[in-house]
């Protein structure tokens, strides 16, 4: 017996311990085998074989069963070896797929219009799984490095690449293609993932992601139709002017492009700025104290460095409140107003409030709902024709009450990822309608308004929640002040988001029963919440792809309004980027003086938790946990 038919002999033994489904172990068998036999993976046998002797069998198999799938935002995922994980060859075989699909889709234009390609700051180290004694392809692999093994394969292929020549921000390649005239991007970052996680975000000529059928068409050419990956040298590429470097002239054409976009000359305000280790300040920072504000980033948080270090948990994630403590504490020193941070990429913003001598956090509903009262108070005298807020179904619906209230069409039962905000942009703009778009938004921190990219941007949420806070501060008011306002006039919205996390690929079946459960319910009650109407999106009909099913595996329950609320919905959905099903809690209220938002809140909260503890004990009912 070879040594490669008794690795895999091996792990299919070890596979067999698993409480895992025959097909995960029968896929991760088959890819394993051609891992371990074919010449183009041997720089990886190493540490495959040091894994099958190790006996990590889950480990193993998860990296295996499959190749990582497209979602929300994009291929990404765990750096490591195997079809399911970030690595060299599966960054290069994307991009041989992708070089495929450009010249099939665009063959008149494809090689000369080129790639934009763009990197943030991730880097992988290693994990308890590998063996630093041996050969390893993806120890301390990096952005820049899964950009340029990418760069020789595009370049291999004969499409003209424009390279970023250092770390940019997702939006910003967005901008890019849109101003260079480019067929595509692809952004190298795993955005506000863990940090041993890293992937490639895919653009289209608009700026955008790919949205399906064309995400799975693109799929299929990696995953079916791949059999040899092109490469060229980078120098080689540069004598043939194929290699392109972007730099200043993009960076400033971008920052004059988000200048346009304030909506106030209020600059009086003291701003300090956390990029979590990430590439904001080439952005955001950026633009602020080139329209005046006095901003000052926060020196422990600012560095570029992958391992995350000063942020808590090591997760640089805006979306946490936990991820504001280095930075506030900075913030607390030099007498901010407000504390902005980005993520690694800059696509997402957060933001605390100095709040009655304490710190505020607004979570992503809240910047949402703020910033599209201000620009439709700024914004909607100005238009000639009605404007248009777009957000995703899982975004709150106090955005819905402030556009109902001021006559402003609503797209806002959108699929989560701003791919699909960014296809609606693009359908106005076919239309000549653009100007018309005020703002898109989802909850998970992403904001965008203007024309010159399709991806959300931190710029804007960062303008805007400055210019408004600055406009505030002249009436010794804040933005949680404003907010509060805010919903008395519209209601009371409390949103919540929770989540069963379960890795691998017992986890994966654990989520699947979780859905299946929950769609099979029907119309059953949850404790003493009944139901008014339960919605499957994949009853909403063409489901044009399998990208598309994944993405419609959405389940929302409208409940009936207990105690005075207006409106009840739980929605859930399994993530597309990480192993984990989310619940999204959204309980409305009718309007109600401003004196009285404590008792408001603290009634509708006592409603959540009820709620919350009666619909999660079905979903852990589901797959036997008491």
């Amino acid at each position: 017996m070879s040594d490669s038919s008794d690795l895999v002999s091996r792990a299919k033994q070890g596979f067999s311990t698993l409480s895992v489904s025959p097909q995960y172990q029968e896929r991760a068998l088959a890819s394993l085998n051609e891992w371990l036999s074919d010449s183009q993976f041997a720089d990886y046998g190493p540490q495959i074989r040091h894994m099958v002797e190790i006996g990590c069998w889950d480990y193993l198999l998860d990296s295996f069963h499959q190749v990582i799938p497209f979602g929300t935002g994009g291929r990404r995922g765990e750096v490591g070896v195997g079809p399911n994980r970030i690595n060299p060859w599966t960054i290069k075989s994307s991009a041989q797929g992708h070089s495929q699909y450009l010249v099939e889709h665009h063959p008149d234009d494809a090689k000369e219009r080129g790639v934009v390609l763009a990197y943030d700051v991730r880097q992988f180290f290693t994990n308890e799984y590998f063996s630093d004694d041996l050969p390893n392809p993806v120890h301390n692999l990096d952005c820049k490095d899964l950009a340029l093994a990418a760069a020789r394969v595009y370049l291999g292929n004969g499409i003209k690449v424009y390279l970023f020549d250092d770390i940019r921000t997702t939006p910003e390649l967005s901008f890019a293609i849109r101003h260079l005239n480019a067929i595509g991007g692809d952004m190298f970052s795993a955005s506000h993932n863990p940090p041993e996680h890293n992937g490639k975000k895919i653009y289209d000529q608009f700026g955008g992601q790919l949205i399906p059928p064309h995400d799975e068409e693109l799929v299929d050419e990696v995953t079916k139709n791949v059999s040899e990956i092109k490469e060229l040298r980078l120098d080689e590429a540069e004598k043939q002017g194929l290699l392109v470097s972007v730099g200043a002239e993009v960076d400033e054409a971008y920052i004059e492009a988000t200048k346009k976009l304030s909506l106030s000359d209020a600059r009086d305000l003291k701003i300090a700025y956390s990029p979590l280790h990430g590439c904001g300040a080439t952005s955001v920072s950026k633009l602020l104290s080139a329209l005046g504000f006095t901003v000052e980033n926060d020196p422990e948080t600012s560095t570029p460095s992958g391992r995350f270090e000063n942020v808590t948990f090591n997760i640089p994630n805006p979306e946490v409140v936990e991820s504001f403590e280095t930075p506030k504490r900075f913030a607390s020193k030099i007498g901010a107003d407000i504390l902005l941070s980005s993520d690694p990429d800059a696509d997402r913003i957060g933001v605390l409030v100095h709040h009655h001598g304490d710190w505020h956090f607004l979570n992503g509903n809240e910047i949402g709902a703020i910033l599209t009262e201000y620009v439709v108070r700024k914004r909607l005298n100005g238009l000639d024709q009605r404007g248009v807020i777009i957000k995703t179904a899982v975004t709150t619906d106090l955005i819905r009450a402030i556009c109902e209230k001021h006559d402003v069409e609503l797209i806002g039962d959108l699929l989560v990822g701003y791919k699909y905000i960014a296809h609606e942009m693009n359908i106005l703009e076919k239309a000549g309608r653009i100007d018309a778009f005020l703002f898109g938004c989802e909850e998970s921190h992403g904001y965008n308004a203007g024309n010159y990219a399709r991806e959300k941007d931190a710029v804007v949420a960062a303008l805007w929640l400055s210019e408004l806070a600055a406009e505030l501060k002249q009436q010794e008011k804040t933005l949680v002040d404003h907010l509060n306002e805010t919903y008395s006039i519209y209601g009371y919205f409390r949103n919540y988001l929770t989540e069963v996390r379960s890795p691998g690929a017992e986890g994966t079946a654990r989520i699947e029963q979780i859905q299946q459960s929950l769609r099979d319910r029907g119309s059953q009650p949850f404790g003493r919440f009944e139901v008014a109407k339960a919605e499957d999106y994949r009853d909403k009909k063409p489901i044009v792809s399998s990208t598309d099913l994944v993405s419609k595996n959405v389940l929302r329950f409208h409940l009936k309004p207990v105690d005075g609320t207006t409106a009840i919905l739980v929605t859930v959905r399994p993530s597309g980027t990480e192993p984990k099903i989310k619940m999204y809690f959204e309980i409305g209220s009718n309007p109600f003086p401003v004196d009285e938002i404590e008792r408001v809140q603290a009634q509708v909260e006592d409603i959540r938790q009820e709620l919350e503890k009666a619909f999660m004990d079905e979903c852990y009912r589901a797959i036997g946990v008491e």
